[in-house]
């Protein structure tokens, strides 16, 4: 039961909508002042109005606080709005919960290059708390660009829940979280291979390493070095069998890395090395003698079939080393330079041991070729730098029994994803999923609340011990029970590390209502209803949402997930800074020039990479399309399963779709004169044409009340826009016209215009509320200027309105829509007869200035049959 103090605030008009409407549609005249008013008359808050028929919750993805929204955001927000907007219209108590992602590795970058280029100062610098004052106070300048983008999107958030992922209310949620799972074993502390980038001295996940692929040898660019650097090669170099003349030939793509090689690896069925088992080879720069293992991974087909094993510095090496009990030797420190290695080599940065290590290879004799090699290089996201795995102590989420629960959920029909293709990538990741890296070497984010025990009584065996703890006085107090000593005996302290944005986001559904707390938020809206995003964090945040929930809280914190495409340009490719074809959705909104406006967080090169891009795809700039303009598009470009190649024309041909619906609005008000009054219902006198169009009208409705059901948002833009377009502005407005130009001549023509108005009325205003979802301001707009039915109690708002239902239309009609099709050929006969026979007699010869009139008598024609 919903217990949510209701509010209901006066209407106060946003702005004169009595003085007529301006001759023609302008999106920023229209797009002006609506959004403050529903703001401020609290339209988006679930307490507003009497809502009884259930609850709709849905939190959003939440965008990092560092950047400003793409249209990949903006399809998202666009998709979310519109269901947000419809099931609030349905009368359901519902709330659409902002939110900001502190963004620990992407907001730390852009303060620290903040910092050197306006003080030529590091984070070292500085000094940790320092750096997090800078941090903070970066935020609050900048922060809210992303907000100000979702208001001019139209997005209907209760604002005065946002939430910031840093904010005590869910900071507090992280540490309990964190401790939780630890004191259960379910968080625990490794020594594992983890994506280490150097330039930013942190591991990171697996969603901010980006693969690049090389066709053969390429020159990259890698930060700290002034020249490019060698990839996209395969050296073979020899080891010498200790105690023969025998050599056994190894490749890599990694030369430097052989410094830490600990064996060599043949598979056990291949025949030219069943010899050498027992055998060892001869590392020719240390003194190290190293097995031959023979293990399955290998593969016999590939070069010599047998390779150099680097159990510290390789995924696949890792796990031969396990099953080999192979030496691991670390030889890269954090800032990549080389360590545990012989001179020359020592202290030296990786890719310039690369060189060294060759020519030493080639000194010795013992170098053999190198040619070109197609490969995936690792390229860290954030900082461009060359993703190196490396043996470092970290903290892990046991992942196994977490990851069963939610695969369940999905088998047993608890959880929904949509569309159900993704399925199969759901149980593969879950079905085989490993643990969780959840620490992270930065100053930004959710200090991991741990501390490093040590026992000062020497008497004491194990001395060292991690407890997690709400406060150094609780971890203290763990620790003196667990080794059985007073407190004044242990010494402790809190580890440096940060938890990884994905940890704090993937309890965000509850923290946001201030989980472990109970309290009525808590109560009524979680577990929440839908969770909609991108399929590209299907498992980076879905997946550990619903770990983390069901682990947590015991819920499942959604019963859907819908996944929509990626927003791609044009040309099908993926919007990257890299490509420079990030698009603004303000931009799209407003227009622009060729010239690209800074931004604050963009580099020079990346805005010069922008203006390159964009001269070359939109040569004449972008016009203005919009907001409504732009979430049209975005929706009717929504077929489950597609990518969506966005091309900025069909963008702009909704906004000459906006033009259409203001024309026929301005001429439907003209026709129905200052002092019309709607009826409750329609008369039954309806002709067969307003039988029509309302046929069409309840046709509508049925079709956008199955799409919104479904996710179907091409359903729902095709139907409304044929509705309007071809059915309303094409067919009936033009076959009314002679009844209003008859309309004085005598009493049954007055009656008959009469009744004609109350049908136009009733298509512009259901028609306005179907559309309202998908373009909120210029219904708002359009709707504010039509009479009401009950102006002393209809609400105040077309957005507060309800959607219309089929059930409404036949109401309205008195239960008669089904159209006796003999009455209607005569009725219409001659109207689309004349029309086509004009339509011709334009084609004929007029055939420039009058050819789209051949749409017309095809849309006629199919709409006929239909």
């Amino acid at each position: 039961e919903v217990k949510l103090d209701k509010i209901d605030p006066p209407a106060v008009w946003a702005r004169d909508v009595v003085s007529p409407l301006p001759d023609s549609y302008s999106p920023q005249y229209v797009e002006a002042a609506w959004y403050p008013w529903w703001e401020k008359q609290g339209f988006f808050k679930p307490e507003y109005g009497e809502n009884a028929k259930g609850i709709f919750m849905m939190c959003i993805p939440p965008p990092n606080v560092t950047g400003s929204l793409h249209l990949g955001h903006a399809l998202t927000n666009a998709i979310q709005d519109c269901l947000t907007r419809w099931h609030r219209m349905r009368g359901e108590t519902t709330l659409w919960n902002p939110g900001c992602d502190h963004a620990g590795i992407a907001t730390q970058v852009v303060v620290e290059k903040k910092l050197m280029r306006e003080k030529g100062m590091s984070r070292h610098d500085l000094g940790r708390e320092n750096f997090i004052r800078e941090v903070w106070k970066w935020k609050n300048e900048k922060g809210d660009r992303i907000y100000h983008q979702l208001k001019k999107l139209g997005s209907s958030l209760d604002w005065d829940r946002a939430c910031f992922t840093m904010d005590p209310k869910l900071s507090y949620a992280v540490q309990e979280a964190f401790i939780r799972m630890h004191d259960e074993g379910v968080i625990y502390r490794s020594k594992r291979l983890v994506n280490w980038s150097c330039t930013l001295n942190s591991a990171i996940s697996d969603i901010e390493v980006d693969k690049k692929e090389l066709a053969g040898r390429t020159l990259l660019p890698v930060p700290g070095y002034k020249e490019k650097i060698e990839f996209g090669v395969l050296v073979s170099f020899a080891y010498k069998v200790d105690g023969s003349d025998e050599e056994v030939i190894v490749a890599t793509t990694r030369i430097e890395t052989m410094l830490g090689d600990t064996a060599v690896a043949v598979h056990p069925a291949d025949a030219r090395y069943q010899h050498l088992k027992g055998k060892m080879v001869l590392h020719p720069f240390c003194d190290r003698k190293m097995p031959i293992v023979f293990d399955d991974f290998v593969d016999m087909s590939f070069g010599t079939g047998a390779v150099k094993i680097t159990p510290a510095h390789d995924h696949n090496d890792y796990e031969v080393g396990e099953r080999h009990n192979l030496a691991f030797i670390n030889i890269l420190d954090e800032n990549g330079l080389l360590i545990n290695v012989p001179p020359p080599f020592l202290g030296m940065k990786r890719f310039e041991a690369r060189k060294a290590v060759l020519q030493a290879l080639k000194d010795r004799g013992q170098f053999k070729e190198i040619k070109d090699n197609p490969m995936v290089v690792p390229v860290c996201s954030r900082s461009k730098d060359i993703v190196e795995p490396l043996l470092k102590p970290q903290w892990y989420v046991d992942c196994r029994d977490m990851g069963k629960e939610a695969a369940d959920a999905v088998r047993e029909g608890r959880l929904k994803i949509i569309p159900d293709h993704h399925l199969k990538t759901w149980f593969n990741w879950l079905d085989n999923i490993k643990d969780w890296c959840i620490s992270r070497q930065l100053w930004w984010g959710h200090r991991i609340p741990a501390y490093f025990i040590t026992v000062n009584d020497p008497s004491d065996m194990d001395g060292h011990y991690w407890v997690s703890g709400r406060s150094e006085e609780e971890a203290r107090e763990k620790a003196a029970k667990r080794f059985n000593v007073s407190a004044d005996k242990i010494t402790l302290r809190q580890d440096e590390d940060v938890l990884d944005t994905w940890f704090s986001s993937g309890i965000f559904p509850f923290s946001i209502f201030g989980w472990p707390n109970e309290n009525e938020d808590l109560q009524v809206f979680y577990p929440g209803t839908l969770l909609e995003t991108g399929h590209d964090i299907l498992f980076f945040w879905v997946a550990r949402m619903v770990m983390m929930g069901l682990k947590l809280t015991g819920k499942l914190p959604f019963k859907e997930v819908y996944l929509h495409a990626v927003v791609r340009d044009a040309h099908g490719r993926k919007m990257s800074k890299s490509l420079g074809n990030v698009i603004d959705p303000l931009d799209v909104i407003t227009g622009i020039s060729l010239e690209v406006k800074p931004n604050h967080n963009l580099d020079p090169v990346e805005v010069e990479r922008a203006q390159q891009g964009q001269k070359s795809d939109y040569p004449n700039g972008i016009p203005e399309c919009g907001t409504d303009a732009l979430r049209f598009a975005l929706c009717a470009y929504t077929s489950q399963g597609r990518d969506i190649n966005l091309d900025v024309n069909r963008i702009l041909g909704y906004r000459h779709f906006c033009n259409k619906l203001w024309n026929a609005v301005k001429f439907a008000m003209k026709t129905l004169g200052d002092n019309f009054v709607p009826s409750e219902k329609l008369s039954g006198e309806e002709s067969v044409s307003d039988r029509w169009i309302l046929s069409r009208l309840s046709a509508a409705v049925t079709l956008c009340d199955a799409g919104f059901k479904a996710y179907d948002f091409p359903t729902i833009t095709t139907a409304i826009y044929n509705f309007w377009l071809y059915e309303l502005c094409d067919i009936y407005l033009e076959s009314v016209k002679p009844v209003f130009s008859k309309a004085e001549e005598d009493s049954t023509s007055q009656r008959q215009a009469l009744v004609c108005r109350q049908t136009l009325y009733t298509c512009l205003e259901v028609g306005l509320r179907l559309l309202s979802p998908l373009m909120p301001f210029v219904t708002e707009e359009l709707y504010q200027r039509l009479p009401r039915r009950k102006p002393q109690s209809d609400p105040p708002s077309i957005c507060v309105t309800s959607y219309p239902t089929t059930e409404e239309v036949r109401k309205r009609r008195g239960g008669q829509l089904v159209l006796n099709l003999t009455d209607a050929q005569i009725a219409l006969k001659s109207f689309f007869v004349e029309s086509a026979v004009l339509c011709f007699l334009q084609l004929h010869f007029f055939p420039v200035i009058c050819c789209s009139s051949a749409g017309t008598v095809r849309r006629w024609t199919a709409t006929w049959s239909s």
